[in-house]
């Protein structure tokens, strides 16, 4: 008797989880041969002859060289995918491996050279196999790393396609501009299993998922003792869905601050913000309006929140002084408390002045953590 973890995909519920998706002429599935990736083509190429007008799909396998093994999976997807008839190509992360930090290193590297078949292939959408599982994990992982609310709401359902550098000198690649899909997200890994087996379908079995140097890993063999606590990954998932949806509310209220409170200074690359209203906005929203103007105005990448932390705690401290005195910089921004505004703008080379001229302009919306 099947369990409901056990339960196959159906052809209705593959409906829903590819609802959307039919109005666009092409899809790229990412797909390493795994359980999860295996599924996830199976279940497209389904959903595909369901369909009166068809989306070609094209299933990419990347090769990353990290195992001997991997050339084999590879054809075996390519094989599966041609009784499948959908479109493949096998791709490999040439070039050095680093020593540290590869599942990193290998992530970026899947992600640009996906994105490239994508261009290519004039397609706006690349479908992934992330599961419930996996995002109960990001949960864990990030929740070890100390993340803010953003980060605990993990994965999305739709996302752009991350930012990806090229080799040395090529520069970066933008990806806003293609979506990562990823329709498998409430569906636990072992429903995904029990539908290939159903189907009497091979995968391959990647050694490195059960490899305890990875932090992944070594927190996923940790998801039975949560489970008989009750913490299992439909409830961090469910977790991670409230946080999303406090996460937009409170996006919705930094939107309104910023407009009422912040003006963007163009041609001085600053922005200035009225400190009494500051002052008084409730400490989240003011976090994060301070975070949207250090983004903007700095050139030192991603604010980091323990920093953003413990600049508006000296921020707050200076404002509770008789002097009133303050200036801090962080991520390439400087932050100055100056009689009634704050004023942040870039860190200027050495000579040259800050701020003095001010001129009116409201800051736009930027998310930026």
């Amino acid at each position: 008797m099947r369990t409901a973890e056990t339960k196959v995909v159906s052809a209705s519920e593959t409906k829903v989880l590819f609802s959307g998706l039919q109005t666009f002429p092409a899809l790229v599935l990412a797909v390493s041969g795994g359980p999860d990736s295996t599924a996830l083509m199976v279940l497209a190429a389904r959903w595909r002859d369901s369909l009166k007008t068809k989306p070609k799909l094209i299933a990419v396998t990347i090769d990353h060289g990290l195992r001997k093994e991997s050339k084999g999976e590879a054809a075996g997807v390519a094989r599966l995918a041609r009784k499948l008839k959908i479109a493949h190509r096998t791709l490999r992360w040439t070039g050095r491996k680093p020593s540290t930090g590869v599942q990193e290193a290998a992530r970026a590297a899947r992600y640009r050279l996906l994105g490239d078949v994508a261009r290519k292939a004039g397609a706006t959408h690349i479908l992934t196999a992330h599961t419930l599982d996996d995002q109960a994990e990001t949960v864990l992982i990030r929740m070890a790393r100390g993340s803010g609310l953003t980060g605990l709401g993990a994965m999305a359902k739709v996302s752009p396609l991350p930012v990806v550098q090229r080799a040395p000198g090529k520069g970066e690649v933008e990806g806003a501009e293609i979506c990562l899909v990823r329709p498998l997200l409430d569906i636990p890994k072992s429903r995904l299993v029990a539908t290939l087996r159903a189907a009497k379908i091979d995968y391959a079995d990647d050694p490195s998922n059960r490899d305890p140097r990875f932090t992944r890993v070594r927190l996923r063999g940790l998801m039975d003792a949560l489970a008989h606590e009750g913490l299992d990954a439909r409830r961090l998932t469910l977790l991670a869905r409230r946080l999303k949806r406090a996460e937009a509310a409170i996006e919705a209220a930094v939107d309104r601050a910023t407009s009422e409170l912040a003006v963007e200074l163009p041609a001085q690359n600053a922005i200035t913000i009225e400190a009494r209203g500051f002052a008084e906005l409730p400490a989240e929203i003011a976090l994060r309006l301070l975070c949207r103007a250090v983004a903007k105005t700095g050139d030192e990448g991603p604010v980091e929140l323990g920093k953003l932390e413990a600049l508006k705690s000296a921020l707050d401290a200076a404002e509770n002084t008789a002097n009133r005195r303050f200036r801090r910089t962080l991520a390439g921004a400087v932050v100055t408390l100056e009689g009634h505004q704050l004023i942040v703008e870039r860190a200027p080379p050495r000579g040259r002045k800050l701020l003095t001229t001010p001129g009116p302009r409201r800051l736009s919306h930027a998310k930026t953590r």
